[in-house]
């Protein structure tokens, strides 16, 4: 039995985590801001997060918070952050503040309490790979920067040799491809996971950072504008809208069920494998972005009609193709995904036909046009 902090776990990732970690006799304590863009106007935690946690609200910002937070803590999952690609492009400071401010904050905390703290968890994101892992039928493997902006200009979307050999082939991402962020988002979710290694190697604090490829399934909140893609599409669709696909929707992510993300999160707090490491966490598969919108839209919208908004515009940033590699997970951690791509999206929509959404994704994208960040 341990006694765990999860920043951040009254979120959809922190919820799922805590449920798997009760049955397992762990003390667990949550300290949450209750973000409204996340959670709304709750002035509490959500029904869904056990009675059991104790819970605290407060920021990781707030070094009293903080403090009070990890009082008699032995383990720390750090999960609180500030998520989403495109609102970090034009709130660098905030995401910077809340991201990179806060994990220092919370660092400067545990060290403070080395002796006792004997694992740190932190969440990292597949986005500081940038493009994802690719081969070329003459050159080999291939770690390509982003799309040059004539070539989006002329919508040929697919990652090019940059020797001049066509078109490269996607394989799996692994940890060892340089980290190439193409986002504010992604640039402090890096910052997030070099601060935690770097720290926890030098004061023996045992420490991962998990690399969370897509993660979808149930809680997660269908009113953010910025938050997974396929909450987005179901938030649009609960309202009766299409959900906006840019590029030619044929660009591929790895998506993985958050029940996944959980036994991840377990196994690197329970196990020291994966010490000083940093792991993915994904499947190994690859859905297009039109495939899901389609998967939605026929489960969620039979018989309307609707049909995704395919926009052939492209996003500052956006990368087309980028899936796990879990060998690692695998042989470090014994993460194996169990839930199928098809099932999890069933036990998604079983959870948002329960939901009601506001759609704020056009004022999203309104903003992102203002700025000059979609062509």
């Amino acid at each position: 039995m341990a006694h765990v902090l999860v920043t951040g776990g009254a979120g959809f990732i922190g919820s799922h985590t805590i449920d798997a970690l009760l049955p397992r006799g762990h003390v667990i304590r949550v300290l949450d801001s209750l973000d409204p863009q996340v959670h709304g106007s709750l002035s509490g935690p959500p029904d869904y997060l056990s009675k059991k946690v104790e819970f605290q609200r407060g920021d990781v910002l707030d070094r009293t918070a903080v403090e009070r937070a990890l009082d008699g803590i032995d383990w720390v999952l750090h999960l609180a952050a500030k998520v989403g690609v495109g609102q970090s492009m034009y709130q660098i400071d905030a995401y910077t503040e809340a991201n990179c401010v806060g994990t220092a904050r919370l660092l400067e905390a545990i060290v403070k309490r080395r002796d006792r703290i004997k694992k740190l968890v932190v969440a990292s994101s597949m986005s500081i790979y940038g493009e994802g892992r690719y081969r070329c039928k003459t050159c080999g493997d291939l770690a390509p920067k982003l799309r040059p902006r004539a070539q989006l200009e002329a919508r040929r979307w697919e990652v090019e040799c940059p020797n001049g050999h066509g078109t490269l082939e996607p394989v799996g991402t692994d940890e060892q491809k340089p980290l190439v962020p193409t986002s504010v988002y992604a640039v402090t979710k890096r910052d997030q996971e070099e601060l935690c290694l770097s720290v926890g190697w030098s004061y023996r604090i045992p420490t991962i950072a998990l690399r969370y490829f897509n993660v979808y399934g149930p809680r997660q909140a269908l009113s953010n504008p910025y938050t997974g893609v396929a909450a987005i599409f179901s938030g649009r669709l609960l309202n009766g809208q299409r959900p906006v696909v840019f590029e030619d929707g044929l660009q591929t992510r790895d998506f993985v069920h958050v029940s996944d993300i959980a036994q991840a999160n377990v196994l690197a707090l329970e196990t020291s494998g994966a010490d000083y490491e940093p792991v993915n966490i994904g499947t190994g598969r690859r859905f297009s972005v039109l495939e899901l919108s389609n998967l939605l839209i026929s489960k969620l919208q039979p018989g309307r009609g609707l049909t995704p908004s395919v926009e052939h515009k492209f996003r500052e940033g956006d990368i087309r193709h980028c899936a796990a590699d879990i060998s690692r997970a695998t042989q470090l951690l014994g993460f194996r995904p169990k839930v199928a791509f098809e099932k999890g999206v069933d036990d998604l929509l079983g959870w948002v036909r329960t939901q009601t959404a506001a759609d704020r994704f056009d004022s999203a994208k309104k903003e992102l046009d203002a700025r000059g960040l979609t062509h």
